[in-house]
């Protein structure tokens, strides 16, 4: 405490002594020396501050200054006290005393900032100057037919609600901004895709466009079991011959209408305030922390999905989790799980009927308040560790600044585009691909007509579901498991952050959604760019000549933050014609409190377990090699024993064995094992020039694309059966558009789409087939996933890849190549023609920020309509 006193003395007299330096050019570098000073003088300022403000808490509040060997352990990096100011939040200063924010351009030998909100350059990198690279050239495309699955436009989304909130529709609705617990409210509406069937004849031929037809979700809200139900309206636009039925064609439950157990949850949030408030003395005794219904320390969080028991009733368990409030912007609700929980019976609508079950504290269940209020002043009793906030949950620069780490790292630039995009018809074509793209609430982003070197290789291929499912030992982290879809990757999907996310030199595209009776625009939510991998996709040594090809690749990315994880999604373009679908996971992990916790996680706190969990993304991919109907075919390496007629004896060796999947009965697979199985759709009925039949292989690209390890899951029971395996097979059926729907959660013993019913024993064999295969990855959090996970190890991907497709390779085609000859006396390089242009590029690093928002923007309301 004396050794701080007096640091803070000095820095404060240091402050004292501060004085207005002429701003002359002689006195140019006395007045940065004299702001370096004023910022260091700020931050002390800040130090001393935020030393007194944690100094005088109670010892009940969540953050609390650890001193000692205790503080030692909890540094993110073991740093001794002297290096403590190196943590600091806003602090940027090495060992050395040198400014890592300044470098000095070697041009104009003047300072310049990399790590501020604008950078030298950033003002002008759009404007050409002599002997610099202008902008890069962004080239305008057009789609050569409209797309028919961008989405409704906003004149449309307008007409169908006014026509669902009128009379003649019987839903009796009520507006979204005035709905309360009794009405029936509109919360979502979306094109419904158009078939299979009606697509093709359009995009492929002089078909007419298919006719447009809406999903638009109801949630009702007017009746004893609330519920969800999703309706079509159509065709479009609205006229005498348009109708609003329940949707069903594409449910293969009969019906969509789920039980909505969230309809009153805004009451049910009140009853448990109240109910805690009888117990708080109990919660600030065990936890440091209460909630009542005026103000809470502590927040709850509940299971998903709910627990129906078999007389119906519905029973959820919640958590305590701290509620942290000295973070400032930064996020650490996942990681301060409480040790108590709560069983609650919240069957049906009346909070009367509504009860405590009982209660889980210590590795011990009590089945009433009183039972455990005796039990706390027993001899013997087990109080367990309070959680608290620590360094190492924020996501602030630490640590001693690397070595030459405030210069510029590698950054991407272009002089010209090489892709052209159509924003307005969702359209983009680089080399020899070309594709349509579509959004929607559930699931995002989905591609559509993918074809290569003018032919279409797929007719669809998106996210289609992702599960997470979690273990434990206490009641909340094992009956835990996400169904992504139900919160929505659509609206999840924010503003990307230029330079960070992808490059300053892509192209960015907007996002749509009408929900809520209201059009939300987000801004710059997807982006186009191409990338070097690092590495050449070719290359050869020979003794007179050198090849190598540059391995250049097209990118698609998005990121969805759904709760407290970041969904990264790239689909990537390459040059000898492969498809790579890729997903990064990072955020905070949806820890587990440690008590009793060991053979679920690691201790990775003093109060917290990374709990165990299963990352499972589900896509569906609608391949079309050389037309529709295609087969599956699996090439096997196995060991053999031959006996040749050219040797006497027995060869231990290998062959290959090749099968064609015939039957949906064996249309379940798992990646081999070693590798050693080559799974590819086919088309024979076009057998190329040596008689083999022209395909897509698919393959385990970066990470280990995994299927669930729960067999038979109690939580998810029916409405994860996509989850079972790597790998499916079925035929392409257009009521089998999803895999899943956004309220299986709500009822996991029905779900609304039972992926396991799509396996009714139908023919493969050269008939249009959809694959459907699962990303993701088994996640065992362990202290560097404090304060994220990251998305260098949180990552997992397939290829398809052409196979037997082309009679050679395709990258022969490119310039970006080159080859050196040394047979002659002299050494002659061919550069296939490239563009020698050379310009001084700008370097952005950092660029204007002050716009950034990451959620989207309301662009339109739905019109006041009478009676609604």
């Amino acid at each position: 405490m004396a050794t701080f006193i007096s640091f803070s003395y000095k820095a404060f007299a240091n402050c004292a002594t501060l004085q207005r330096e002429p701003l002359t050019h002689a006195g140019l570098l006395v007045a940065q020396t004299g702001m370096a000073r004023l910022l260091n003088c700020l931050v002390s300022v800040l130090i001393f501050v935020s030393y007194f403000v944690v100094t005088v808490i109670p010892a009940t509040t969540p953050y609390i200054e650890r001193t000692g060997e205790d503080r030692h352990a909890y540094s993110m990096h073991s740093r001794e006290a002297r290096e403590r100011q190196a943590f600091s939040l806003h602090s940027r200063t090495p060992s050395d005393g040198s400014d890592p924010q300044s470098i000095r351009s070697r041009s104009t030998g003047k300072e310049i900032t990399t790590f501020s909100v604008r950078n030298a350059f950033a003002s002008t990198v759009n404007v050409p100057r002599e002997g610099t690279c202008p902008a890069p050239i962004a080239l305008v495309g057009k789609a050569p037919k409209k797309n028919i699955w961008a989405g409704l436009t906003n004149q449309e989304a307008k007409a169908i609600l006014a026509y669902v909130y009128g009379s003649n529709s019987g839903l009796n609705l009520t507006t979204y901004e005035k709905k309360g617990l009794w009405d029936n409210y509109v919360y979502l509406i979306e094109q419904i895709m158009p078939n299979k069937t009606d697509a093709l004849a359009y995009i492929d031929s002089d078909g007419p466009l298919p006719d447009r037809y809406a999903r638009v979700a109801v949630s009702f809200g007017v009746v004893e079991d609330p519920y969800y139900e999703d309706y079509i309206v159509g065709p479009l636009p609205i006229s005498n011959k348009t109708k609003v039925e329940p949707l069903t064609y594409f449910h293969n439950k009969g019906s969509s209408k789920q039980y909505n157990y969230r309809h009153d949850d805004d009451l049910r949030s009140l009853w448990t305030s109240q109910l805690c408030e009888q117990f708080q003395d109990i919660t600030l005794a065990l936890l440091g922390t209460y909630i009542n219904t005026t103000n809470a320390t502590s927040i709850l969080q509940g299971i998903d999905p709910l627990w129906w028991e078999e007389d119906g009733r519905v029973i959820e368990w919640v958590q305590f989790r701290l509620r942290a409030t000295n973070t400032g912007s930064y996020s650490t609700g996942t990681l301060l799980p409480q040790g108590l929980y709560l069983k609650l019976d919240i069957t049906g609508r009346d909070p009367a009927g509504w009860k405590l079950l009982g209660l889980y504290y210590g590795g011990v269940y009590y089945e009433t308040v009183e039972d455990l209020r005796a039990a706390i002043s027993e001899p013997g009793f087990v109080r367990t560790e309070k959680a608290e906030v620590t360094q190492s949950m924020l996501t602030n620069r630490t640590g001693k600044a690397l070595p030459y780490d405030a210069e510029a790292p590698p950054i991407q630039t272009q002089r010209q585009k090489r892709w052209t995009l159509d924003k307005k018809e969702k359209y983009v074509k680089w080399m020899d691909f070309a594709f349509y793209w579509g959004f929607n609430n559930d699931i995002a982003v989905t591609l559509y007509d993918i074809k290569y070197k003018g032919e279409r290789i797929f007719y669809q291929l998106g996210l289609e579901e992702a599960l997470a499912h979690y273990a434990g030992s206490d009641p909340k982290s094992s009956q835990t498991a996400f169904l992504d879809s139900y919160y929505g990757f659509g609206p999840s999907t924010y503003q990307l952050v230029k330079g960070y996310d992808c490059p300053w030199n892509a192209d960015y595209a907007d996002t749509v959604l009408h929900t809520q009776d209201v059009t939300v625009t987000t801004k710059d939510s997807i982006c186009f760019f191409e990338s070097d991998a690092g590495f050449p996709i070719q290359r050869h040594t020979s003794p007179l000549l050198v090849s190598v090809t540059k391995n250049i690749a097209f990118n698609m990315r998005y990121v969805s933050t759904v709760g407290n994880y970041d969904y990264l999604f790239n689909y990537a373009f390459l040059l000898d014609g492969s498809v790579e679908v890729t997903v990064r996971a990072s955020g905070h992990i949806q820890s587990a409190y440690y008590y009793g916790n060991e053979e679920y996680g690691y201790k990775i706190q003093k109060h917290l377990s990374g709990s165990m969990h299963d990352h499972v993304l589900a896509f569906k991919a609608d391949l079309d090699i050389k037309g529709s109907n295609n087969s599956f075919e699996t090439t096997s390496f196995v060991p053999a024993t031959v006996k040749y007629p050219w040797d006497q004896t027995e060869r231990k060796t290998m062959k290959i064995e090749r099968s064609i999947l015939e039957t949906e009965d064996d249309a379940k697979i798992n990646w081999a094992p070693n590798g050693a199985n080559i799974y590819t759709v086919i088309n024979k009925d076009t057998p190329n020039i040596w008689g083999e039949y022209p395909g897509y292989r698919i393959a385990p690209g970066h990470g280990t694309p995994i299927h669930s390890t729960v067999v038979d899951s109690s939580s998810v029971k029916d409405a994860a059966n996509f989850a079972t395996h790597h790998l499916y097979v079925t035929k392409q059926k257009d009521t089998e558009q999803r895999l899943s729907h956004s309220s299986n959660n709500m009822d996991p013993r029905d779900p609304v789409i039972n992926f396991s019913k799509f396996f009714d024993g139908e023919s493969l064999e050269q008939e249009d087939i959809v694959l459907w295969f699962n990303l993701g990855m088994h996640h065992l959090p362990h202290t560097g996933d404090l304060p994220t996970t990251l998305m260098s190890t949180a990552q997992s991907s397939v290829i398809f890849s052409p196979h037997n497709y082309l009679l050679s390779d395709p990258t022969r085609q490119t310039v970006q190549q080159i080859e050196i000859d040394v047979a002659g006396e002299e050494v002659k390089i061919d550069h296939n023609g490239k563009k020698p242009d050379v310009c001084s590029a700008s370097l952005v690093v950092d660029g204007d920020y002050t716009r950034y928002i990451p959620y989207g923007d309301t662009e339109s309301k739905l019109p006041e309509c009478e009676g609604c």
